[in-house]
């Protein structure tokens, strides 16, 4: 794939569906939803599947729903077909006013700062869920989850299974499981269509594992080793695997990891980086014997492998920041390993 040189071009990137994503959305039987739209992967996904069901021929409609912090984000999200509603979720009057579609993707969710506001972590994060899951009853979901929901594990192990039992560290992964185990009450009590939709670190150039270690090596400044492997993955593969997975939703609620193949090495990302800038990396810490990690096997048996190979994206990273492409300024902080993020 070419290097990829500015937001236009990004954007154009990860809105592309492929023949498989445009073959599951003909086959869905009425309006796409995605509630909490207005995030870091809420806008591309709405606008990959406005494009993939135009690509499929088909007149449904994609239906954001967020706060929509940014009037500019849903403006131009307007202009690429989606349409918009701006409400606050956590109210149960306003979530009346949100449509009842069969097909949904929930992306809601609360995570940098939340150490500052805990109260608001859980509110998101569980409160939330219920409201939506009572006004959805009847809709098949995929909730975004994370694999912070696991327990650190050595890099030897090959990463958490979809069976390994959650044992969430620090409070923010605590939520995340309690936002997991609403879901599951609701599929259980009403039979509502689930998947819980487990991803590790998505990067879109402006934000990322990568990014956030290119950065630092780029600009001179030391590199944590404390937490010494990471998985990750582009944004566009995360997006398109979460609309593909609306087909295999289920009651009780199925769990899928979604990641790259790969464990990444901190220090041989840092490495990469180092050469491409011509900059000596610091590091810092000591690698740890555990650390945050998914295996995304499933995933990747049933819906293929990612088409974004870890090589060529580290290699868009290293380009995006030397040409000086812009950040959204939300480190991933996956250094940390206290849950306290």
């Amino acid at each position: 794939m070419e290097l990829i040189e500015n937001e236009q071009q990004l954007e154009a990137v990860l809105s592309t569906p492929d023949r498989a994503l445009c073959e599951t959305m003909r086959r869905l039987d009425g309006d796409l939803l995605i509630i909490g739209a207005g995030g870091k992967m809420g806008p591309s996904l709405a606008r990959l599947a406005r494009r993939a069901l135009d690509d499929a021929g088909t007149g449904r409609r994609v239906i954001a729903a967020s706060i929509f912090e940014s009037d500019h984000a849903r403006a131009e999200l307007e202009h690429a077909g989606v349409d918009t509603i701006s409400c606050d979720l956590l109210d149960s009057e306003q979530i009346k006013h949100v449509p009842k579609c069969r097909d949904v993707i929930y992306m809601a969710g609360r995570k940098f700062g939340s150490t500052g506001r805990p109260d608001l972590t859980w509110a998101i994060n569980v409160l939330l869920p219920a409201v939506v899951l009572q006004h959805l009853r009847g809709s098949r979901i995929v909730a975004f989850s994370t694999g912070n929901v696991y327990p650190f594990l050595p890099p030897a192990s090959g990463g958490a299974r979809e069976s390994e039992p959650p044992d969430p560290v620090g409070e923010y992964a605590q939520t995340c499981l309690g936002r997991e185990r609403v879901f599951e009450y609701y599929s259980r009590e009403n039979g509502t269509e689930v998947l819980l939709f487990r991803l590790n670190y998505a990067v879109d150039l402006r934000y990322g594992v990568l990014v956030d270690i290119a950065r630092k090596v780029h600009g001179g400044q030391p590199v944590q080793l404390d937490v010494g492997h990471f998985n990750t993955l582009w944004q566009g593969d995360a997006n398109s695997y979460a609309l593909r997975c609306l087909e295999i939703c289920q009651s009780p609620p199925r769990v899928l990891n979604v990641t790259g193949p790969e464990i990444i090495s901190v220090r041989a990302a840092a490495a990469f980086f180092s050469r491409r800038f011509g900059r000596e990396a610091i590091l810092e810490g000591t690698e740890s014997k555990t650390a945050l990690l998914s295996n995304a096997a499933q995933c990747h048996e049933r819906f293929g492998p990612p088409s974004v190979k870890q090589e060529q994206l580290l290699e868009w990273v290293a380009h995006w920041i030397e040409a000086g492409g812009p950040s959204l300024n939300k480190p991933t902080h996956f250094e940390v390993k206290d849950g306290k993020y």
